[in-house]
């Protein structure tokens, strides 16, 4: 009863708000940095359709044929396989990053922080530790893409492309890894506001703990 109750209040704190804000920020950050990785994708030729390619984002489009379609496939695969790395890296950490202040809900839901409050500390040093690890780990994300779309493949794929007509393929951040890198500043942000929070939570168990009689 009132041992539940005292449980989910935790829930409407405002470190367990900061919390949540975190948890949707790293899903947010999964999902921009799984459009980096996509399929395979590039044109497929469909014979069933009289020569007509297929793109991955969707729409069959004309005009590919013969060498210039197995070409465009090629450079598609190679630049797919360029920014595969950077992608699953990119995800790795948007799925720790959801991860952790999934654990410190729990724990502190669990009442740990209560019960050890030197808890706090090492939340807060933690939280410090990654929104500073955030910054290097934004920088080697951008400049590994930046670095891929300034390739000479990504240069050659932009080239064919535009010799059909076809727009969209520049070489160049794209929406979801620009909302990424955003995402990830916004990120570093809240948890160095969860990080005082935790030191102020921190003073204030220790004071209830001075005072057991009025609680």
């Amino acid at each position: 009863g009132s041992l539940e109750r005292r449980r989910c209040r935790y829930l409407h704190t405002g470190r367990a708000c900061c919390q949540m804000v975190e948890v949707l920020l790293a899903a947010l950050i999964l999902v921009c940095s799984s459009v980096s990785c996509g399929s395979a994708g590039g044109y497929t030729g469909l014979p069933a359709l009289g020569g007509i390619y297929y793109y991955q984002y969707g729409g069959a489009y004309s005009g590919f044929s013969g060498a210039d379609g197995e070409r465009a496939q090629q450079l598609d695969q190679r630049f797919y396989l360029l920014k595969l790395p950077i992608a699953r890296a990119a995800m790795v950490v948007g799925g720790c990053l959801l991860v952790f202040p999934c654990v410190l809900i729990l724990v502190s839901v669990l009442q740990v922080p209560w019960h050890f409050p030197a808890w706090l500390l090492i939340e807060c040093t933690l939280y410090i530790v990654i929104a500073v690890g955030t910054v290097p780990a934004l920088y080697y994300f951008l400049h590994s893409l930046l670095s891929v779309y300034n390739s000479s493949v990504c240069k050659e794929r932009e080239q064919l492309y535009q010799s059909k007509g076809y727009q969209g393929f520049w070489c160049s951040l794209h929406g979801a890894e620009i909302a990424a890198g955003l995402l990830g500043c916004m990120a570093a942000m809240a948890y160095l506001l969860s990080a005082g929070i935790a030191v102020r939570d921190y003073r204030t168990v220790h004071e209830q703990k001075q005072k057991p009689l009025q609680l």
